[in-house]
C-alpha cells in the first residue's frame, strides 16, 4: 500500500511538471499543425472502431474520461455532438480541472483518483482512459484503476483505450501492450488498431512532407500508440 501512495504522489508531481512545460511550449497547443493532424487520425480511427464495435454515435453516451487534465479529449467529444451533460471528466490535479471547468463549464468535474470512481456501479456507457494508465508505474494502481472503470459501466458499456506501446523520450511513463491491457480486463472483449506515427516524426516530417506522413502511418511498426475498444460483458 506504502508503495501505492509513492506512486500516486509521484503522478501528481509528474503531472504538474507536464503541466508547467506545457505552457511553455505549444506542441500540445490546438494551433499547433502536428498536434491538429494527430487528434484528426486519432478521431478517424476511433470512429471506424467503434463501428466495428456497434457503435455509431456519442451523442447519448454517458461518457467519463479517466485522467482528463484540462479537457482536451473531452471537448473533442463534445465537437463529436455529445450533450455536455454527458460528460464527466476526473483528475488527480486541481488546478488542471478549474482549467477544464473555464473553459467547458456544463460538463462535470471530478477531483479524485482512478482507483476509488465516487460512481455507482452501472453508471456510464463509455470510460475513456486516454495516456493515463502509462503514467501508472504500480500495477496494483493499475489493476484497481481497471477494475474501477468496468464497476461503473453499464451492461454491455466499454473502455476506449488509447496509450503508449513505447514511449523511449520519457522515462516516467512505461507503454502498455496488448497482453497487458487483456490482464487488467479480464473477462472483456478486444478490438484492436494500432495508431499514431510517432509523434516526433510527426513533428519533424509534417511542415515539409505532409504526403510522406500519411503513408509512414500505414506502417504499423511505426505507430506508437494502441487504440482498443474494451467492451463489459452483461
Amino acid at each position: 500500500m506504502m508503495e501505492s501512495k509513492t506512486d500516486l504522489q509521484r503522478l501528481q508531481q509528474e503531472y504538474s511538471r507536464r503541466a508547467g512545460e506545457s505552457k511553455t511550449k505549444d506542441r500540445y497547443s490546438s494551433e499547433n499543425p502536428a498536434h491538429q493532424w494527430m487528434i484528426s487520425d486519432r478521431q478517424r480511427k476511433i470512429r471506424d472502431l467503434l463501428k466495428k464495435g456497434r457503435i455509431h454515435s456519442f451523442q447519448n453516451l454517458s461518457i467519463l474520461e479517466i485522467g482528463c487534465g484540462s479537457g482536451g479529449v473531452i471537448n473533442e467529444f463534445l465537437r463529436s455532438g455529445v450533450v455536455p451533460s454527458r460528460l464527466c471528466g476526473l483528475d488527480l490535479l486541481f488546478d488542471r480541472l478549474e482549467e477544464a471547468s473555464e473553459s467547458l463549464p456544463d460538463c462535470a468535474w471530478i477531483n479524485a483518483n482512478g482507483q476509488d470512481l465516487p460512481f455507482k456501479d452501472e453508471s456510464f456507457d463509455l470510460a475513456l482512459q486516454f495516456t493515463a494508465f502509462s503514467s501508472v508505474l504500480d500495477p496494483e494502481i493499475k489493476r484497481d484503476m481497471a477494475e474501477a472503470m468496468v464497476r461503473v459501466l453499464k451492461p454491455d458499456g466499454g473502455v476506449l483505450w488509447y496509450d503508449f506501446i513505447w514511449n523511449p523520450t520519457n522515462s516516467q511513463t512505461k507503454g502498455i501492450g496488448l497482453k497487458e491491457i487483456k490482464s487488467l480486463f479480464p473477462g472483456c472483449t478486444f478490438l484492436v488498431s494500432r495508431i499514431t506515427l510517432a509523434p516526433p516524426l510527426i513533428r519533424l516530417l509534417l511542415p515539409k512532407f505532409p504526403r510522406l506522413v500519411e503513408r509512414l502511418s500505414s506502417l504499423i511498426m511505426l505507430n506508437s500508440h494502441l487504440l482498443v475498444w474494451i467492451q463489459k460483458r452483461s
